[in-house]
């Protein structure tokens, strides 16, 4: 009964450790985006030397926001698969372990597989260059949009409905796939295997969670999504 009790009490401390945690992603996020539009302004006036310390300013944040989101997620993964032991844990082992270990499958060394500091490098670009593809690149690859997320499948496989109308949406750490948390939890006690089609990966109930960044993604698609609507509607409009 202690063990189960402790077992309780980690998840309830990780649960808050994480919304903290989010909270801070957040912010961070919306300092980049503030940062790019300053950087636009400056760029129009041909500041460039504040414009590069601002592109250096927003790369540490973004390393900053990538450390937070894998701290996060390895607190949450080393609570849920808690197993009470014999001997004493050692949780500061466990939680470097967990840490390199999603560092090694997501951390890549292109910083441009950032959403936001893409972001910032194609609208300072777009400046003076409008149109014109960003220096090694090629025109068809000109589609990473502020649109882009780490957000894999825009509905769930299993209700249907899109992630942003989940009531608690979670994501696999194995294939980041996103499901609704009552159903996916029912299903993988029939199934393990992710019920995206040709997706490999399997599921566990302890790795199936709400990420450090899931929440912020689902909210930056919703204005992402209600932005659209509107430009389609005034374009409707013009067209009548």
């Amino acid at each position: 009964m202690a063990s189960s009790s402790h077992g309780d009490q980690m998840r309830i401390v990780a649960t808050q450790f994480c919304s903290d945690d989010q909270t801070l992603i957040a912010h961070i996020r919306k300092t980049m985006t503030i940062m790019k539009e300053i950087a636009v302004e400056f760029e129009k006036h041909n500041e460039s030397d504040k414009v590069k310390e601002l592109e250096e300013a927003v790369l540490e944040l973004a390393d900053l926001s990538e450390d937070s989101v894998h701290l996060s997620s390895a607190v949450q993964a080393i609570a849920n698969g808690y197993q009470p032991k014999e001997e004493v844990n050692n949780f500061r082992k466990l939680l470097e372990d967990e840490v390199s270990k999603l560092k090694g499958q997501y951390t890549t060394s292109d910083p441009n597989s950032n959403p936001l500091v893409r972001q910032f490098k194609e609208a300072v670009w777009k400046v003076h260059h409008e149109g014109q593809p960003m220096p090694g690149e090629e025109q068809e690859d000109i589609v990473m949009t502020s649109t882009q997320s780490s957000i894999l499948n825009m509905t769930c496989p299993l209700t249907g409905k899109p992630v942003t109308e989940l009531e608690e949406p979670v994501r696999s750490v194995e294939c980041k796939h996103i499901y609704e948390k009552r159903i996916i939890m029912q299903y993988i006690k029939s199934s393990n295997r992710c019920p995206i089609s040709g997706c490999p990966k399997k599921l566990r109930a302890d790795r199936v969670v709400q990420d450090a960044l899931l929440l912020i993604e689902i909210e930056e698609l919703r204005k992402v999504n209600k932005e659209t609507e509107v430009e389609d509607f005034t374009l409707l409009n013009e067209d009548d």
